[in-house]
């Protein structure tokens, strides 16, 4: 069976466009720097050493997973917009929508959003994690448009022994009949720093691990701004914490308008919660006497 396709951050854009298109996932060999390893290591190592294992067996009775990651560093900035996973998020998701206003006839391009965001470290005696679907979390039909990119970085050597994720290429081309068979599926192996994206409608899970070593990865999910986030950021994440991010950043978690309308408060895109006191008063965010602010 043969592996899943390979390329590095210089690929041009269109060509990594084209493989998720067509397999519905790519290999990044070298999507994140040593250095950013190293410091989303300092800032998050500690939460997995005095977490618990998963208390259930679907997310993985041999597995740790620390969640609200935005909450616990600020330095995730190179990863979310990371021109290939970025990119490919926006050139697979961000298609104009026709709809008419009246008799006016106008385009719409959704919003991209951070939907989850997870370190999941896999044990030893853990076993497969059951072949699923992400986006079938929004209860749509297969096969269909994109409507979720996610990435999953590799803190350690992922390995077709220790846990590397299972991936069935292709499978977001089948229909909602069709079950998954493990021995379709391709275990991802990439050396820490290296990437694998896919599409929400690509089965895969996680891989068992029948080695000493833990194999831990980070994953970040980007859905269309018009459906309901996996992950609640706005309650996972601190205002002090988004304000720690770029525009950018603080968008794809939310603090934007979904064209054509979802998402404001008060009538004010988002964003105005993150605006000093003075301006989110004016802007009428006050609730109970106390102004309207995130966790």
């Amino acid at each position: 069976m043969a592996g899943l396709t390979r390329v590095t951050s210089a690929a041009a854009l269109d060509d990594v466009v084209e493989i998720l298109e067509r397999d519905g996932a790519v290999i990044v060999e070298d999507f994140a720097d040593p250095e950013v390893l190293d410091a989303l290591w300092a800032d998050l190592g500690p939460s997995l050493d005095t977490d618990q294992f998963s208390d259930n067996w679907y997310d993985g009775l041999r597995t740790r997973r620390v969640s609200s990651l935005f909450a616990r560093t600020t330095r995730l900035t190179p990863v979310v917009t990371h021109p290939v996973f970025l990119g490919a998020a926006r050139a697979l998701m961000q298609k104009p929508r026709p709809m008419w206003i009246g008799r006016s006839r106008q385009e719409m391009t959704p919003s991209i959003q951070i939907s989850t965001t997870q370190l999941i470290q896999i044990h030893e005696g853990q076993g497969k994690m059951p072949l699923h679907r992400d986006d079938a979390l929004h209860l749509r039909p297969h096969p269909g448009p994109t409507t979720r990119v996610q990435l999953m970085v590799a803190m350690s050597e992922f390995t077709a022994d220790n846990g590397g994720t299972l991936v069935i290429p292709g499978s977001h081309h089948w229909d909602d009949e069709r079950a998954p068979r493990t021995s379709e599926a391709i275990p991802t192996e990439m050396p820490p720093g290296g990437g694998l994206i896919w599409v929400g409608g690509v089965y895969h899970g996680g891989g068992k691990n029948v080695t000493a070593t833990p194999r831990t990865g980070l994953t970040i999910a980007l859905d269309l701004g018009n459906l309901r986030q996996e992950e609640n950021q706005y309650l996972a994440v601190p205002r002090e914490m988004v304000l720690a991010y770029p525009r950018e950043v603080q968008e794809l978690l939310g603090y934007d308008r979904c064209p054509p309308g979802l998402g404001w408060v008060e009538m004010h895109d988002p964003d105005i919660a993150l605006q000093d006191e003075e301006t989110r008063r004016q802007a009428g965010l006050v609730v109970g006497g106390a102004l309207a602010d995130a966790r």
